[in-house]
């Protein structure tokens, strides 16, 4: 199932059932709790993020070729950040450059999104696809210069700045993409293809990230975890690319679908 979540015309957040056609129907329940199909057709122009995550643990270096190209070895353990969920954006919204806390370096990044559908601790490799609810597509947008010169060596500050971290367009329910490893996954920056790999090259698979998250930790319901990204990042570029105000990016993965966002000046 395609489960997305839009605003209707009371402005009150509802869940639909994309078809294949493109058309919605109304989902009554709650994304994590059970939902049912009522048939009823949704007028879902206005697309939410289809999840609001509680927490958004994120993977860093976590495809072969993208260590490779920055310089860094393959990594022994995942390496773990985290975004905030203020930092998520919807379909269509505009990814917003900094310019109060100034960065000149802001990079794209299309990554596997996985959503945690039920509670889970010390899981192993074998069962940890049994906790998830679905996947999704996500930009973990990234201003480099805070990211790598001014954050005193932590991630955070240039990883959590609002609208960076778009997720869309539909959550893709687990039963409909039975390998995560094994997805086309790309990023395309006005009309050019600049990433273009499979998920296939992840140095630390799904169910192993989800082994190692939930090690000695408790992953809630509504957390979505970000897998890293391939090659072809901006930084990495010679010369070096990052988005600029007027921009549009687009995030596509296999069976997902294309999460399309512009960017803008703070």
């Amino acid at each position: 199932m395609r489960i997305v979540r839009y605003l209707d015309d009371a402005d009150a957040e509802q869940l639909g059932r994309e078809h294949p056609d493109g058309s919605v129907t109304r989902l009554e329940g709650s994304l994590l709790g059970g939902h049912a199909d009522t048939g009823e057709g949704a007028g879902a122009e206005r697309r939410l993020a289809p999840i609001d995550p509680v927490a958004l643990p994120c993977i860093g270096l976590n495809y072969r070729r993208h260590a490779e190209e920055t310089g860094a070895p393959i990594p022994e353990h995942p390496i773990l950040f985290m975004k905030t969920p203020s930092s998520v954006q919807h379909p269509g919204g505009p990814i917003v450059l900094p310019t109060h806390l100034k960065s000149a370096e802001v990079d794209y990044e299309c990554e596997l999104a996985v959503v945690i559908g039920k509670s889970c601790k010390n899981v192993s490799r074998d069962d940890a696809l049994d906790y998830v609810l679905g996947y999704t597509a996500s930009n973990d947008v990234s201003a480099r210069d805070w990211q790598i010169k001014w954050g005193g060596s932590q991630w955070c500050r240039g990883k959590t700045f609002d609208t960076f971290c778009p997720l869309g367009p539909a959550i893709v329910t687990a039963d409909e993409i039975p390998d995560p490893n094994r997805l086309a996954i790309k990023t395309i920056l006005n009309g050019e293809a600049v990433q273009d790999w499979n998920t296939d090259d992840m140095i630390f698979d799904v169910p192993t990230l989800i082994q190692f998250l939930s090690g000695s930790t408790t992953l809630v319901p509504g957390t979505v975890i970000l897998t890293g990204t391939p090659h072809g990042v901006g930084v990495a570029r010679k010369p070096q690319l990052f988005l600029k105000h007027g921009d549009t990016v687009t995030i596509e993965i296999e069976k997902i679908g294309q999460l399309t966002n512009p960017v803008v000046d703070e």
